[in-house]
């Protein structure tokens, strides 16, 4: 059974820094990405940023600059750094990996408050 179990998250004031981690288990085939999406209340999800086993990485707009994602070589853990944070990246925030199909973690919150 495909895991991806995420980690970091919680309460930090605006231009502050956390780190994500999503550990990812059970899979019989490798991820050929792995990503992170995030919800605020209210709103639907969103794509965050993502990496390719090649290291590849795409950020949405919103985060460019502020936020880098990586990995490991066996794309087993993704990490998710988040500098500058501001109040609007408050959200629970989901680890992606795609291994043919997409799986999900369960969501982490993180909130960004004075």
């Amino acid at each position: 059974q495909v895991q991806l179990v995420e980690s970091g998250g919680g309460l930090v004031q605006p231009g502050g820094s956390l780190r994500l981690s999503c550990a990812a288990s059970g899979s019989r085939f490798s991820f050929s990405h792995l990503g992170w999406f995030r919800q605020a209340p209210g709103a639907e999800r969103e794509f965050v940023a993502r990496i390719t086993g090649g290291g590849t990485t795409n950020y949405a707009d919103s985060v460019k600059g502020r936020f880098t994602i990586s990995r490991d070589k066996s794309m087993s853990t993704v990490y998710l750094q988040m500098d500058s944070l501001k109040p609007e990246d408050t959200a629970v925030y989901y680890c992606w990996g795609n291994a043919g199909v997409s799986y999900w973690g369960q969501g982490t919150q993180v909130t960004v408050s004075s």
